[in-house]
């Protein structure tokens, strides 16, 4: 394994709230990995919602096909998520939906569910075919090792340059009873969601309305996972399923306490991937205000987060903010050059056109020495704002890619 990122979370994976209803096992099927755990499993149980969102890519995978036509039927059946790491399982033809279809009806006999609600991920290799049969050989004897304490273990077998687990959990009281929401993500590199290599798995034990459910994970995703960058690709794979499993009798339907911890809990998650990005050492948010409209704000705040010249600089802790100016202007939303200010956490650098006659460059170069950076651009024309988060580009991003096959 690579060094863990720098970035990591201080106290390494967090213990997460046991989520009734749910339970979790990992195997050894050397899908690409040798010596250690590369595919999960999960059962949850009958009377389970199910919601998602999955990548737009044009080029998406074969598991993100059959999870976007399963998605859409509701069922009071239990359901199994199985999610292999290593081959993406993407751009091979027909081969690749035949092997959705082995795991999907083996996971199904094996959890003594239907295969209609079996949800399968892949993540790592695109373009080789998926040597399903070795995971189809672990299926049971996994299923026999299910426990609900099991998800730590599920959060690293889903892992490929990633450098440590990332989980996240949140614990609320509706109605005087507790309700339960635990999650893990795997993503380190080709990230910049398009959703709905990221991919994250949430479970509660709340009972809600899969329509509301849907549509509420559908708005979170936007301003979660949706906004952060690492390299602005976005993959082949992403996916996000959100189960429900009802097992709390707790009806959170429309209820804002649950979308909050909800929101939290994606929120922490998609942080931790950026945390994680491929040789990153900085930790970087950009918030864009003033702008036209918000989807002005969101266009300046990727130009920024995924210009290569803005990610060096920050690696290199060269506080060059002409190169903002650049990802501004480059970003095709409305701007006006003599409205513009520029901070560096509180720092402000630029405004009006010119740089304010109150900073120092010694300043911004004690600022970037920090591992976490906000960069604020406020574009001095509108109401419009965006909030996105990245991580800087060093020498590390490359030597992984280039012998990311080898």
């Amino acid at each position: 394994m690579p060094p863990v990122s720098p970035l990591a979370p201080k106290g390494g994976f967090p213990e997460l709230p046991v989520i009734r209803g749910a339970a979790f096992a990992t195997a050894q099927a050397g899908v690409r990995y040798k010596e250690r755990t590369d595919v999960m499993l999960a059962r949850l149980a009958p009377g389970t919602v199910m919601a998602g969102v999955f990548t737009r890519s044009a080029t998406r995978s074969a598991a993100v096909l059959d999870c976007q036509a399963k998605i859409v039927h509701g069922s009071p059946e239990g359901a199994g998520i199985v999610v292999n790491s290593g081959n993406a399982n993407a751009f091979t033809g027909g081969a690749g939906m035949r092997a959705v279809e082995a795991v999907a009806e083996a996971a199904a006999s094996a959890l003594g569910v239907p295969a209609e609600r079996v949800f399968t991920s892949s993540t790592g290799v695109i373009g080789e075919p998926l040597p399903f049969e070795r995971i189809v050989a672990k299926l049971d004897e996994m299923s026999g090792a299910l426990s609900e304490n099991g998800i730590a273990g599920a959060a690293r077998a889903i892992m490929t340059t990633d450098t440590f687990p990332k989980g996240a959990g949140a614990t609320i009281e509706i109605g005087g009873k507790v309700v339960n929401i635990a999650g893990i993500a795997k993503g380190s590199g080709m990230i910049q969601p398009d959703m709905a290599t990221m991919l994250s798995y949430v479970f509660t034990d709340a009972e809600v309305d899969r329509t509301w459910l849907q549509d509420a994970l559908r708005d979170l995703t936007e301003l979660t996972f949706n906004s952060i960058t690492v390299d602005s690709d976005t993959s082949t794979s992403d996916t996000l399923l959100l189960a429900a499993t009802g097992a709390s009798g707790v009806n959170v339907t429309g209820n804002g306490d649950f979308v909050k911890a909800l929101e939290g809990v994606l929120l922490d998650l998609a942080q931790q991937i950026v945390r994680d990005g491929e040789g990153a050492t900085k930790f970087v948010e950009v918030a864009v205000t003033g702008a036209a409209s918000d989807e002005d704000a969101r266009k300046v705040a990727l130009s920024i987060a995924n210009s290569p010249l803005v990610k060096t600089a920050i690696a290199g802790e060269d506080p060059n903010w002409g190169r903002i100016v650049m990802a501004v202007g480059k970003s095709g939303a409305a701007a006006d050059r003599d409205l513009l200010s520029i901070r560096f956490g509180e720092i402000l650098v630029a405004e009006r056109g010119w740089v304010s006659p109150a900073y120092r460059e010694a300043d911004g170069a004690d600022y970037m020495k920090g591992e976490e950076l906000v960069i604020s651009v406020d574009l001095g024309i509108g109401e419009g704002t965006s909030t996105v988060w990245t991580c800087d580009l060093t020498h590390r991003y490359i030597e992984i890619n280039a012998d990311y096959r080898s």
